[in-house]
């Protein structure tokens, strides 16, 4: 027998040689490639296995920071920064009882519906509160619950609540401006976040510190034009008068003339930046710097203005009026107190709609177009404040007599209450139109010339005149200062046509007269009593703040104690609308 018949009968079979060196050679490659495999990741790539290391037990912690504070001009605050935690889980990770869910729901203050809802979520990580006390925080962290954590924050406190919440503003719940001073100024006040690098245990607790990545970039302090002792005097009179005039709404501003700085700005109504909860739109509503509305006769004394400016009137030349309405293609302007003739500071000073109506149609067309944009109209403020509105004014090429004649008493244009404020300006500051601003500055604002020292000097007397006895606004008058001013009223639009019974009430002045420091203007929108014209509603407002702030400020009298009269006594001399 052969030898492989011998060792197929013993059932051995004997394998080629070749395949033993291959299985071998095969092992040993193997190894070969674990062993080079080995040295690249431990001793070439140790990156690699370093970051998968300290992805266990090392974390990246964002280090959050602290916004900058807002302080009025003397360094009161406005807006500070206070410590608070926000409370999140990774819900696949939470043990709770039901006993423990009711205990974090009732800390949380949330329904123990909405607690099940966020910890059934699929996501790795659900905030369950944002921006709690620190003592409510150390409560659930005393409950010990495994998979909820903390995570520090700051939530920014307005001390000064509903009366400064229009300039101010606030932030949301990421700390960043949604409003006012804090949306415009979000660069500076927010800083920017650093980052450093910690170890955690398996429940997620820290236990080292190991470095810092990136410093924190606190947010810089900004230091506000605004007085909060006038701010608070402003919103108070200005509340106290929508009140009693059942007014739909209202706005105050007060600008300092030497430097333009605003020192208040107030809207009723308002509403409490602490405790936004149940916020409307109307009570969000900034009305001093984003609503326009028709100026009505505080439009009269620029009209007049330009008539000075170019030589066809001086302050005494006669204005006819009579009857006491001017018909223009198919409508008539009327004058409440008909005169057959008048001066051309009377028609300032008894705000004559006749009388500016026929100055206007005497002037050419560009002249008053071209003061009205000179002096702010039509163009937004540069402010640098969110939502400042630019009004409406048509370009002269497109007037047809009409609405030049209605335009020289305040209808067919739209204002902001803060465009009319700085427009002011220019009669108090001889002609000079002054910019505005929020931020204290202290020094005396460089104007641009609009108008000659003669003009503007002899338009100051005229709206002086305007709040004498025999003028529409002699409540605007204060103890021991002389004030010159214009009131308005106007019907407002509904629609394409004019509401018979709906109208903006507002009054502009400055004072002392002899050397202005203050411009103040008010507005009550839709004043709801007997009483809607704004020598009647306005005016008094400014009255009672110009008084308050020029003692405040310190400023030298330069009019007799016994210079005015009870302002509800004054008589008024009321305007055509």
């Amino acid at each position: 027998m052969s030898r492989g018949a011998e060792a197929a009968a013993q059932g051995l079979v004997r394998l080629p040689v070749w395949r033993a060196r291959f299985v071998l050679a095969a092992l040993l490659g193997a190894f070969a490639l674990l062993a080079l495999r080995s040295v690249y990741l431990q001793a070439l790539k140790t990156d690699f296995l370093q970051g998968k290391g300290e992805a266990r037990y090392s974390r990246v912690l964002e280090v959050p920071a602290t916004r900058g504070r807002i302080l009025d001009r003397n360094g009161e605050a406005l807006a500070v920064s206070t410590p608070v935690k926000s409370i999140w889980a990774i819900p696949g990770d939470v043990e709770l009882s039901a006993s423990g869910r009711r205990k974090l729901a009732a800390l949380l203050s949330i329904d123990i519906a909405e607690l099940n809802r966020k910890l059934s979520d699929a996501r790795d990580f659900v905030y369950l509160k944002r921006q709690i006390a620190p003592e409510t925080a150390q409560a659930i962290e005393a409950l010990g619950i495994k998979g909820i954590y903390q995570q520090r924050e700051f939530r920014r406190y307005y001390p000064g609540g509903e009366v400064t919440a229009h300039v101010v503003g606030f932030t949301g719940v990421d700390d960043a401006g949604q409003e006012g001073i804090e949306l415009a100024h979000q660069g500076s006040l927010g800083g920017k976040p650093g980052s450093r690098r910690v170890i955690k245990d398996r429940l997620g607790r820290v236990v080292e510190d190991v470095e810092s990545i990136r410093g924190a970039q606190h947010g810089s302090d900004l230091t506000l034009s605004i007085d909060s002792k006038i701010q608070s005097l402003a919103f108070g009179a200005l509340k106290a008068a929508v009140e009693h005039h059942r007014a739909k709404a209202g706005a105050i501003v007060v600008v300092d003339v030497r430097t333009g700085e605003i020192l208040a700005l107030a809207n009723v109504p308002s509403y409490n930046p602490n405790n936004r909860a149940r916020l409307s739109g109307a009570q969000l509503r900034n009305r001093a710097v984003t609503d326009i509305f028709e100026p009505g006769s505080t439009l009269k004394p620029f009209t007049v203005a330009v008539a000075l400016e170019t030589g066809k009137l001086a302050p005494a030349s006669p204005v006819a009026t009579a009857p006491g309405q001017l018909t223009i293609a198919n409508y008539t302007i009327h004058d409440a107190h008909p005169a057959s003739v008048l001066t051309a500071a009377q028609v300032i000073q008894k705000s004559s709609n006749v009388g500016a109506a026929r100055i206007a149609l005497g002037l050419p067309r560009e002249a008053m177009w071209d003061l009205f944009r000179r002096v702010g109209f039509g163009t937004p403020p540069e402010l640098s404040f969110p939502g400042a509105a630019s009004g409406k004014l048509r370009h002269y090429r497109g007037w047809r007599p009409i609405e030049q004649a209605t335009m020289a008493y305040g209808h067919g244009i739209s204002v902001s209450l803060l465009q009319l404020a700085r427009a002011y300006t220019v009669f108090a500051r001889d002609g000079e139109l002054v910019p505005l601003t929020l931020v204290k500055s202290g020094t005396v604002a460089s104007g641009e010339k609009v108008l000659s020292m003669e003009t503007a000097r002899a338009m100051r007397a005229m709206l002086e005149l305007a709040v004498q006895n025999g003028g529409t606004g002699p409540r605007a008058r204060i103890m021991g200062w002389r004030v010159a001013g214009k009131t308005g009223t106007a019907h407002k639009l509904s629609g394409a046509a004019y509401a018979s019974d709906r109208y903006v009430s507002s009054f502009v002045g400055f004072a002392p007269a002899s050397n202005p420091r203050l411009v103040i203007a008010v507005m009550l929108d839709e004043p709801g009593g007997r009483s809607y014209f704004g020598g009647e509603v306005a005016a008094p407002v400014l009255s009672t703040v110009m008084a308050g702030a020029l003692r405040f400020l310190g400023i030298e009298p330069d009019a007799p104690l016994d210079n005015v009269i009870a302002p509800d006594s004054a008589p008024v001399v009321r305007e055509e609308v």
